[in-house]
């Protein structure tokens, strides 16, 4: 960069503002908290500017929240707990399902591991304002497998619309019964069509938690699954290959910061 006669990385100071209602709240909840301590000053990496990293900077007090206890204080710029801000989280997650591993960790200049954590914060945050669960009437079970050592990710489809309703880690009747508890016995009775493979763990659990629904014995498989799973070297939890999948194939419409 120096060759350039740019510099390499540009901290901006900058404090949250002070209108009414919107300071002392937890970083957590967001519910207004008293003040602890002034806490210390820390940075958050956002959007490069060409060539340049940039960076805030802000003191980062502590409140005392009834439910959380001593927490850092909200900031309107990044989630609780992220060294990132809002648009560069945003950025990256765009990046992640359009682009490969590597254009990713080369034009960020981040980690793979890194692009984990933050697809997981930021899936966490759209999976809390819609429900994907609702209105299922047809489902595809099927699991696969990454890493090595044998582990699984137990995923479900919903065939009306293509997308993928839910994911977790792991195989066998146990994971496949966390589904069914959380699309409740309402949901679970509407269900009118499930294709599976011929594992008997799938087809004993659906007898059991949805004798109405008929258990088509055709496989079904998404060849994106592939590709998702060779991906997954890098990240520390399967939550962020499920973030992944779920961002690619949930439905989901990400888009650049500063775009509508």
């Amino acid at each position: 960069m120096a060759e350039c006669g740019l510099p390499e990385r540009v901290v901006l100071h900058v404090r949250p503002s002070r209108r009414k209602g919107e300071h002392d709240r937890c970083g957590r909840c967001g519910r207004r908290s008293p003040g602890y301590d002034g806490g210390r000053r820390r940075e958050w990496r956002s959007v490069d500017c060409g060539l340049t990293q940039m960076w805030l900077a802000a003191d980062a007090p502590r409140v005392r929240c009834a439910e959380h206890g001593v927490t850092v204080a909200r900031v309107p710029w990044a989630r609780h707990g992220a060294g990132h801000t809002l648009v560069f989280d945003a950025q990256v997650a765009w990046l992640a399902v359009r682009t490969s591993k590597s254009t990713v960790r080369e034009l960020l200049r981040i980690a793979w591991k890194t692009v984990g954590s933050v697809i997981d914060r930021v899936w966490a945050d759209i999976s809390a304002e819609i429900d994907l669960l609702d209105g299922v009437r047809k489902i595809g079970i099927d699991e696969v497998s990454y890493k090595k050592n044998h582990r699984y990710l137990t995923i479900v489809v919903d065939h009306d619309t293509g997308r993928v309703i839910w994911a977790a880690p792991g195989l066998g009747a146990a994971t496949l019964s966390t589904f069914f508890d959380e699309l409740g016995p309402e949901r679970t009775a509407a269900l009118t069509h499930v294709s599976a493979d011929a594992a008997h763990w799938i087809a004993s659990t659906v007898t059991q938690r949805a004798p109405q629904a008929i258990l088509c014995a055709d496989p079904f498989h998404i060849v994106a699954w592939a590709i998702f799973t060779r991906m997954a070297f890098g990240f520390h939890t399967p939550q962020a290959l499920i973030a992944l999948v779920m961002l690619n194939l949930g439905g989901p419409t990400l888009t650049l910061p500063g775009r509508t």
